[in-house]
Formats: structure tokens, C-alpha cells, sequence
């Protein structure tokens, strides 16, 4: 037998980077915590916003299949209700999100539809799922500096999975470990570690792509610099963008979009027609666009676009896309989870939850950290307790003003409930953060079970769909286990 030992295998960093990679994991996700915490809460929800529109609006038509005559229908009758400088966006029904829309957008236009699977029309204002969707996206800000701040909070998250991972040694043996029934803090520490190696892929993906997207146009001005100084951010988009037609605003009548539909088909026999993009609608310079989607590729990569007298001037098949365009199409799909169906939407869901859970509790470690070492701070516990559950109730509590109030000004709402909540909480010195916590655990159970049962009282009756109100109780019950598991414990008789 050899005398000669096996070598341990040792963390590749020394105790004292870990130290410092720790602090700087720590500063790193106190500074953004509040804003990742609700980026997270924001994009876990949004997952179902194809879901939400239909619960919001209980009478919208949902469309199994689309006719190419009945999509012509719905793009003629959109082009009437759309100024000349717009773009028609016709979505069909897809194994991936069931139901048609048709979406009309200019920069000082938005008007959305349902379309019914005879062309027909329906106004589909989703007022409250178009308000979260703009907080998880540029937090009601202008636009380009919301992007900026979520875009800079995926890069923060991005770089706090890194430094957790870098800063843990145990982490990736201790993956199963997960101390119960101790200290309140270990249990916190274990789920927060837990969560965060398990469903790191995820994380991972979700932070770059958001990341990627918000910070697009600081990209694309730094390509601009670097690549092409004379010609500015115009030459970088003309590397994924067609450049657009001289302008014409002499009037035209639409070409035949069925007949352009069926030619795309024709053209590609393997993809299916997923979308219709028809620019500038009515005008001499006028392009429309069918997109299709083929089975076991994750973004559309058929491509067949008209001029205004329908004759095809341009095709694309995913042998002529490079792997940077493929992968630059994707990122949206990949962030969002709108690409595989109910099976992927409650996926993120589930997983979205999880990191909601990984980026609450890690404050909580470094405040119940605090307080094991004699520095309590009390008014931050408050304060984080009306953030992590405080943030849930009030985004439920501004959907039921929504359903009574649709005209609602739903951002200064939530604004003002939000520096409210913050404020109070920061005040009631006599109230310890446990107490709060349960106070706020009470208030979004009350809060989930009145939106599934107003809803299901209210809109069944006009045909709206029962999977928004039972992930609602879902919800509600999962937060009561969770209030039920922390409830005080009684202090023994002596």
C-alpha cells in the first residue's frame, strides 16, 4: 500500500480574500437590496402577465387559431383606429401563449386589442398589468434612466451571486444541509445559501439578461464609440436593423395580408407564421413583416418582409443569422419566460420566488448578524420588514384599487403607499420587526384571498380563466404556512 496521502482539495482562495469578497458581498447587496428586492417581486409576477391581461379583463376572446383572412381582418381594422406613423404588431396564438393581440405603437401612441379568432376586435386595457410590467421595467421612471437603474441593479445582482458563491467555500458541499428547528438565524443562512446554490443557473441567467436589457443603450453607445466614432449609435443598429425606406407619407391602400401571410408559409414551409408586423400602415412607405416560429428554437428566425405594393424584397432562415444575433434575439424570451408555455411560466414562477427569497434573506442574516453582536438596528428590521412583505400587499392592494378604480393613477399610488408604509414602520419603535412581519404576513393573505374572490365572484360569470385566482390562494397559503411556522413560541411555565 503507498505511504503517499491523498491531497484535500482546498478552496482555491485564501481566508482572507474570502473575507474580503464576503464584505464586499455584503455592501454590495445592502446598497441595492431594496431596489433587486423589488425588481424580483415585479418580474416574478410579470412571468404571467399573458395570464394577468385575460384575469384583468374577463370578457377578452381568447382565439385557439387565426385564419390568414381573419388576421387581415383584425390589421385592417387596427390600421383604421392608427395613425399613419405607427406600427401594427398581430401576435397569433402559439403552444406557448394561447390567445391573438394586436398591438398599435408609435412613440406617443399605445393601444392594445384582443382578437377573436373571426378578426374581430376587443379593447384588452389591463391597466394593472400594464403598471407592473412598466415598474419591473424602468421603475415608472423616463424610461431611459429606469432601464439604467434596473439594468445597473442586474449587474449588481449579477455580481453578488458571484462574490456569494466566491465568498462560501461550504457552499457546493454543504448543498444539502439545511439546519431546522435551531437558531433563527442559521435557518435563514441555510435557505438563503440553499436557494441560492440550487436554482443558481437561473439567478445567473435571469441578471445578465436583465442586465443586458436595461443597459442596451449604454451598450450600443459604447459600441459607437469604439467601432464606428463618425457614424454614432445609427451604425450599430444598422447591425441588426433593416434601415427604413425613404419617406413617403402619400396615401396607399393595405396589400392583401392574407395572400402575404400564405406566401411566408410557402416560403417557409418549417416555420409557422407567429407574427405580422406591418409599419407605417397605409402609407406609400409601408413595409409589413411575417415572422415565423420553428419547433425546438427558442426565438423566430423566419423572416419574409413586403413593400407597400406586396412584393417580397427580403428573406431570412436561420442558417443566414450568426450565433451573436440568435443569442441577442433570445435574451428577451429567456428573461421574461414567455417562450414555453404555462409548464415555463410557473417554472420562473416558482424559481422567481426563490430569489425573492435568496435576495430577502440575506439582509436578514446581516441585520440578525448584527444584533448576535450587540449592534441591534431595530429601525432597520422595521423598515426591511415593510420592504419584503410590504411591497407584496401594496402591489395587491393597488390591483383591487385597479378593479374598482381602473382610472386610478396606480404609479403615485403606489409611491405614496410605499413611502408611507417605510415611514410608519421606521416610527413604531414599540412594535419589534417580528411583530410587524406578522402584521404585514396578515394583511397580504387578506389581500390575495379578496383578489381571487372578487374576481371569481365577479368575472366567472363573463368567462374569465380560474389560473390567476388559484395561484392567488396558492399564494395566500403558502404565507400563512409561512406565518404558522414563525408564530411565536409559548414561553414555558417555570
Amino acid at each position: 500500500m503507498s505511504n503517499t496521502r491523498k491531497k484535500q482539495w482546498r478552496w482555491p482562495i485564501s481566508p482572507e480574500t474570502v473575507r474580503s469578497v464576503l464584505s464586499s458581498h455584503s455592501i454590495l447587496g445592502l446598497a441595492f437590496a431594496a431596489v433587486i428586492y423589488l425588481v424580483c417581486v415585479t418580474g416574478t409576477i410579470a412571468v404571467f402577465a399573458p395570464d394577468l391581461e385575460r384575469w384583468e379583463v374577463p370578457a377578452t376572446p381568447v382565439a385557439r387559431s387565426l385564419s390568414d383572412q381573419a388576421a387581415a381582418r383584425a390589421i385592417a381594422e387596427g390600421a383604421r383606429h392608427t395613425a399613419g406613423d405607427a406600427a401594427l404588431y398581430l401576435n397569433m396564438p402559439s403552444s406557448a401563449l394561447e390567445g391573438a393581440t394586436l398591438v398599435a405603437f408609435s412613440p406617443t401612441f399605445e393601444r392594445k386589442w384582443a382578437v377573436a379568432e373571426d378578426g374581430s376586435l376587443s379593447d384588452l386595457e389591463a391597466v394593472w398589468t400594464e403598471f407592473l410590467i412598466h415598474l419591473h421595467v424602468n421603475l415608472h421612471l423616463p424610461r431611459s434612466w429606469g432601464e439604467f437603474i434596473v439594468g445597473l441593479t442586474g449587474v449588481a445582482l449579477l455580481s453578488s451571486l458571484v462574490s456569494g458563491i466566491l465568498a462560501h467555500p461550504r457552499v457546493l458541499r454543504d448543498a444539502f444541509h439545511l439546519r431546522l428547528g435551531g437558531s433563527r438565524r442559521l435557518q435563514e443562512a441555510d435557505l438563503h445559501n440553499r436557494l441560492g446554490i440550487w436554482a443558481l443557473p437561473f439567478h445567473f441567467t435571469l441578471a445578465l439578461t436583465g442586465a443586458l436589457l436595461g443597459l442596451s443603450t449604454i451598450i450600443v453607445a459604447v459600441l459607437a464609440l469604439l467601432l464606428y466614432p463618425e457614424g454614432g449609435m445609427k451604425k450599430v443598429y444598422e447591425l441588426f436593423l433593416d434601415a427604413p425606406p425613404p419617406v413617403d407619407a402619400r396615401a396607399v391602400p393595405l396589400p392583401d395580408i392574407a395572400a402575404l401571410i400564405a406566401q411566408a408559409r410557402r416560403q417557409s414551409p418549417e416555420a409557422a407564421p407567429q407574427n405580422v408586423v406591418v409599419e407605417r400602415p397605409g402609407r406609400a412607405d409601408m413595409r409589413v413583416a411575417v415572422h415565423g416560429a420553428r419547433p425546438r428554437l427558442l426565438v423566430q428566425q423566419d423572416e419574409t418582409r413586403f413593400d407597400a405594393a406586396g412584393k417580397a424584397i427580403a428573406q431570412e432562415h436561420p442558417e443566414d443569422f450568426v450565433a451573436g444575433t440568435r443569442i441577442l434575439g433570445g435574451i428577451g424570451q429567456l428573461h421574461f419566460g414567455w417562450y414555453g408555455g404555462l409548464a415555463v411560466r410557473l417554472a420562473y414562477g416558482l424559481l422567481g420566488i426563490a430569489l425573492c427569497v435568496v435576495t430577502s434573506s440575506g439582509v436578514t442574516i446581516w441585520l440578525a448578524r448584527r444584533r448576535d453582536r450587540g449592534r441591534p438596528a431595530p429601525q432597520w428590521e422595521r423598515i426591511w420588514t415593510a420592504v419584503c412583505w410590504g411591497q407584496p400587499a401594496i402591489l395587491a392592494l393597488t390591483a383591487l384599487l385597479a378593479w374598482f378604480v381602473p382610472a386610478a393613477p396606480l404609479p403615485g399610488l403606489w409611491l405614496a403607499l410605499t413611502v408611507l408604509s417605510i415611514l410608519v414602520s421606521a416610527l413604531a419603535r414599540s412594535v419589534p420587526g417580528a411583530s410587524l412581519s406578522r402584521i404585514w404576513r396578515w394583511v397580504l393573505v387578506v389581500m390575495l384571498v379578496a383578489l381571487a374572490l372578487l374576481h371569481g365572484v365577479t368575472a366567472l360569470p363573463k368567462g374569465g380563466s380560474l389560473l390567476v385566482d388559484g395561484l392567488l390562494l396558492a399564494g395566500a397559503l403558502g404565507v400563512l404556512a409561512v406565518q404558522l411556522r414563525n408564530r411565536p413560541k409559548p414561553i414555558p411555565a417555570s
